[in-house]
């Protein structure tokens, strides 16, 4: 039954994957064009003031592929992909927490809790302290330290999410779920509140580009633009993790039904073999 479950995970998270790419094909590809165009731009005008100051140019890189299979294939290709692999990895969650706690939560329930969660933890809290950038923004020799960055506040988050929910757990024993939880909340708050305080913060965002002459040869890059890019980033991550969970719930109970299994144990009782 475990390896049929994984499988319908993967078919969720590919679904969810197809969902977020329409989403991104349409409303954030052409923030992204805007901003490929504009660091396209930049290069230009700064190639000609160092050929001006008798500076070397550095040639532009060869693109591997063109922009129309960038933002067709190449999107929707690594969306279904990632979403599979969340969908395999969420799956798994599912049934070690279905078989232990979450088996007094009816399973869409648990599986759309989990996929917040992760959401949560693993994409919006890291996304706060360091937002999604379009191509425009960001040097090369800081894409080690950016993304070393980033990861150390994704896996404090992960790492305080799971901690949270185990303490709500014990706490639900004494205080009660609603309590509990608003404890263990407040305290993966205060923890990831800290972290974002302590780790050093990325400013990247081109300003406007000027002469030696101090005058504007062109203007730093619209932030209207990049608002919009790390709103839509959000929103294609929110419609991937949301469908995933609000297809791999039903899938979930289907495939409990089949094994013969009860949907929800209710506490104190123990579960029917099988």
């Amino acid at each position: 039954m475990e390896r049929k479950f994984v499988l319908r995970g993967i078919a969720s998270g590919a679904l969810a994957g197809l969902f977020s790419f329409v989403f991104a094909r349409i409303f954030a590809e052409p923030v992204i064009a805007r901003a490929i165009n504009y660091e396209s731009a930049r290069e230009t005008a700064q190639a000609a003031l160092d050929r001006a100051a008798g500076r070397p140019v550095t040639p532009a890189a060869t693109e591997l592929f063109s922009r129309t299979v960038q933002e067709d294939i190449g999107i929707a290709v690594a969306l279904v992909v990632f979403g599979a692999a969340l969908g395999a990895l969420l799956s798994v969650v599912f049934t070690l927490i279905q078989r232990g706690s979450g088996r007094h939560v009816r399973p869409r329930t648990l599986a759309v809790l989990i996929a917040g969660a992760a959401f949560v933890s693993v994409y919006l809290v890291p996304f706060l302290k360091y937002p999604a950038n379009p191509p425009a923004i960001g040097h090369a020799d800081t894409i080690e330290t950016r993304g070393s960055l980033y990861l150390g506040m994704q896996i404090v988050s992960v790492v305080a999410m799971v901690l949270a929910v185990q303490l709500g757990r014990v706490l639900s024993r004494t205080r009660g779920v609603w309590q509990a939880s608003l404890l263990a909340g407040l305290g993966y708050l205060v923890v990831v509140g800290i972290t974002m305080v302590l780790l050093d913060p990325v400013h990247e965002t081109p300003g406007p580009l000027r002469d030696p002459g101090g005058r504007i040869v062109l203007q730093g890059f619209d932030a209207d633009d990049l608002y919009l890019f790390r709103l839509y980033a959000v929103g294609g991550q929110l419609i991937l993790w949301g469908v995933l969970g609000l297809v791999l719930g039903p899938w979930a109970e289907r495939a409990l039904k089949q094994s013969g299994r009860p949907l929800v144990v209710n506490r104190g009782t123990a579960p029917a073999p099988g």
